[in-house]
């Protein structure tokens, strides 16, 4: 996958959240509060410099600065913690296409999957099951302690399918996906709930014997960096240029 492409593909929607969360922020935000608190906020930085030989007058102003800074982040962490929850699925979801690279053809990944229970030698090793233009190049690896099964794979072709895997009675499923270019791919397939609020491209695992089942997908990288950065350049310049256009003061 070329830096070019995924990119110029960021750029609008880095853009458009830096426009909805100006706009977001304004709905939701105190704006008279927060101009109120910023211009307490100078005036005792003013005090704390006019008033350099008044001991008190200095105190006063120091123990002013720290309750209106206080003030200050409570202003701010309300809508900060109103659009913590849909940030989260957005990055989550921009994660599936910007975080990962498809499996590259020839090259080994390894496929492992997290039991609930503990893994018994005596039983049968767990089944892999690869669709067309996958081969599995190993048997299964258990390690006892952690309560994993890895299988090395090898794509032999550009090719998306779902692999089968059958562990203690139990078949779960996941996606895999190799060649190039822009792609929606899950690295992990997760059942617990929590999980769900990071790794949610892939619906949960219902399953009594899998914890989770995931594909190790090569990290992307937009420029030599992880596309995280651009997307947060990008966002804040945004909200910094038009933030006056859209009278949001923060």
């Amino acid at each position: 996958m070329s830096d070019l492409h995924p990119l110029w593909t960021l750029i609008p929607i880095s853009i458009l959240l830096g426009l909805a969360m100006l706009w977001a922020f304004g709905c939701l935000s105190n704006q008279s509060a927060i101009l109120e608190t910023k211009r307490r906020l100078a005036a005792r930085l003013y005090e704390l410099r006019l008033f350099v030989d008044e001991p008190k007058l200095i105190w006063q102003a120091q123990v002013g600065l720290l309750r209106d800074n206080l003030r200050y982040l409570g202003l701010m962490l309300v809508p900060a913690i109103v659009l913590a929850l849909p940030m989260l699925v957005l990055f989550a979801e921009l994660d599936a296409f910007y975080g990962w690279t498809p499996l590259r053809l020839g090259q080994t990944a390894v496929v492992t999957v997290q039991a609930k229970q503990p893994l018994d030698p005596a039983e049968p090793m767990p089944a892999l099951m690869l669709p067309e233009g996958f081969l599995a190049e190993t048997t299964g690896v258990r390690s006892l302690e952690s309560r994993q099964v890895s299988w090395r794979v090898r794509p032999v072709q550009a090719a998306s399918g779902i692999l089968r895997v059958n562990l203690q009675g139990d078949t779960v499923t996941k996606s895999i996906t190799a060649g190039s270019g822009l792609h929606y791919l899950s690295k992990r397939r997760v059942s617990g709930v929590p999980d769900l609020l990071w790794r949610c491209a892939e619906t949960p695992i219902r399953s009594q014997a899998v914890d989770w089942i995931e594909v190790d997908y090569p990290a992307a990288r937009i420029g030599g960096v992880h596309w995280t950065v651009c997307f947060f350049v990008i966002s804040i310049a945004t909200t910094l240029v038009l933030r006056r256009r859209f009278r949001v003061s923060f």
